[in-house]
């Protein structure tokens, strides 16, 4: 019996596939190494982002050197929150900071130049620096636009362009920029309300009509000239000194992309029907067949073989140049015109005197020829607000801007126009609106003609500048005579909304009424 009890006690032991291991059995020397190699990554990958960011802040240190700016610049994106919502005050302060200054964004090293000397160094300089307007310029206007050609192939191209902008090629233009303008302000008057409205997109949508209609005349038809108009914005919006630099679904640069492939197609259906309109003995009624019939001219010594998509370019770069700006210009010289009642007295009365009381009679280059009150307040309206007020171009190499600094191959170096225009010693109370500055040949204005860079300097200075001024100045000068405009002044009217030009920021309050 106790031999029995013994076997069964022994036999009931627990079984050795449910007896837990004892500690000391437990695998911990194979858990350690799977912790370590864990933290192994992090360490690693913390420690390159750290030798990164430090690499970052030194090299943007000895690039700066002793340039006023900020001693050290926000990892990766520099700058680019405050480049979000640029306003004129913080340009002032970084222009203020010395002659020469710097920043970063989004790692594009940026020397900006405020005095008058290095910025027309900069300006004339080819073999240094190159127009990039801004980073995503080429994008948007395409690396082959001739606007980025520099040396002796920008000159030449350049100069068989000049053609376009002969006294007789004005002369057909003047013609067209008095039946639109008058066209578009019989619109404003008949849109009018008791209101003020803000005028900044009509203003545009009017001067998109004009570009278009002289350059291309009747070889672009409405609906093109309107879905042109209507995508521009997105190149407008694009053009910012800093935008997201890559073009993906959604951003600004693809959006302007597509506006420029768009606006592409109809001009070059233009340029090909110009050609044929030119070819069957018509004669020239727009830039582009004053272009074809000079190509055709046995005397003409330049190139001839434009394809319809090269001659495209050059409009297109001309729509470019031309609409920001001077939409920018008509829409402040309104504004200054409203906010003047003096100034607007007088260019009233050289209109009288030019036009003998006959408002309704075209107005020809003669005519404008005649005006020189109204030229010196559409000069000074640009110098007080310039529409552009800084060009950004590359260093090619090494740039000795200054004898104690050298911009680094590569970096943005920018030239700015608005302190030359606002400098105190040229231009005595520089913020006031004084056209007659302008009509006293021994003014300091008039003897310092190189402070004067509304168009910029040196081989890319404007080539259509007297264009731009006839435009303005013949928009404005009908609108003088033609309606009464009275300007809402809000807190906002003297901001500056600073896109790829400037605007008044409350749109510019308006309200219409013709002169009776």
């Amino acid at each position: 019996m106790a031999s029995l009890f013994k076997d069964r006690s022994a036999s009931a032991s627990i079984p050795s596939s449910t007896t837990p291991p004892p500690l000391y059995n437990i695998p911990v020397s194979s858990f350690f190494p799977v912790v370590s190699e864990s933290l192994t990554w992090v360490y690693t990958t913390l420690a390159i982002i750290l030798a990164l960011l430090v690499l970052e802040q030194t090299v943007y240190r000895y690039k700066k050197q002793n340039l006023p700016g900020p001693s050290w610049s926000i990892p990766i994106i520099g700058k680019f929150a405050d480049s979000l919502s640029p306003t004129l005050e913080n340009y002032k302060a970084q222009w203020n900071s010395g002659a020469l200054s710097a920043l970063s964004v989004f790692n594009i090293f940026i020397v900006i130049a405020s005095s008058n000397e290095y910025t027309r160094k900069i300006f004339n300089s080819p073999t240094y620096a190159e127009p990039c307007l801004v980073n995503s310029a080429k994008q948007v206007l395409c690396p082959d636009n001739w606007v980025f050609l520099t040396g002796k192939v920008h000159v030449d191209f350049r100069r068989g362009l000049n053609t376009l902008f002969t006294r007789k090629a004005l002369g057909i233009y003047v013609t067209i920029q008095d039946v639109i303008s008058r066209k578009h302000f019989a619109k404003w008057l008949a849109d009018s309300s008791e209101t003020h409205q803000p005028i900044m997109m009509t203003a545009r949508d009017a001067n998109m009509d004009t570009s278009l209609r002289v350059f291309c005349g009747k070889h672009i038809p409405d609906h093109a000239a309107q879905e042109i108009a209507d995508k521009y914005w997105a190149i407008t919006v694009a053009l910012e000194l800093v935008n997201f630099p890559l073009a993906l679904p959604g951003t600004k640069v693809y959006k302007a992309i597509q506006a420029r492939k768009i606006a592409l197609k109809w001009l070059e259906l233009a340029a090909h029907n110009s050609k044929i309109a030119m070819a069957q003995g018509g004669e020239p009624e727009c830039m582009l067949d004053e272009w074809v019939q000079e190509l055709a001219n046995p005397e003409y010594k330049g190139r001839r073989d434009f394809s319809d998509r090269e001659m495209a370019m050059v409009v297109f770069s001309f729509l470019f140049a031309s609409q920001d700006a001077m939409s920018s210009g008509l829409i402040y010289g309104l504004q200054h015109l409203a906010d003047n009642p003096d100034i607007l007295a007088k260019v009233r009365e050289e209109q009288e005197r030019v036009r003998a009381g006959d408002y309704e009679k075209p107005l020809t280059l003669e005519m404008m020829d005649d005006m020189p009150y109204l030229k010196a307040f559409v000069k000074e309206s640009l110098r007080v607000k310039p529409p552009v007020t800084m060009v950004p171009y590359r260093a090619l190499k090494p740039f000795p801007i200054s004898d104690t600094y050298t911009a680094p191959v590569g970096s943005m170096v920018i030239p700015s126009i608005y302190p030359s225009l606002h400098d105190e010693s040229i231009f005595p109370d520089p913020d006031k609106l004084i056209p007659e500055r302008w009509l006293d040949p021994a003014s300091t204005a008039n003897a310092n003609p190189r402070n004067y860079l509304v168009f910029g300097s040196g081989p890319h200075r404007c080539i259509g500048l007297e264009y731009a001024n006839m435009n303005i100045a013949l928009t404005l000068a009908n609108a003088a005579v033609l309606m009464n405009f009275d300007h809402k002044i809000t807190p906002e009217s003297n901001e500056v909304q600073m896109i790829a030009t400037i605007f008044p920021k409350d749109g510019c309050l308006m309200k219409f009424s013709p002169r009776v």
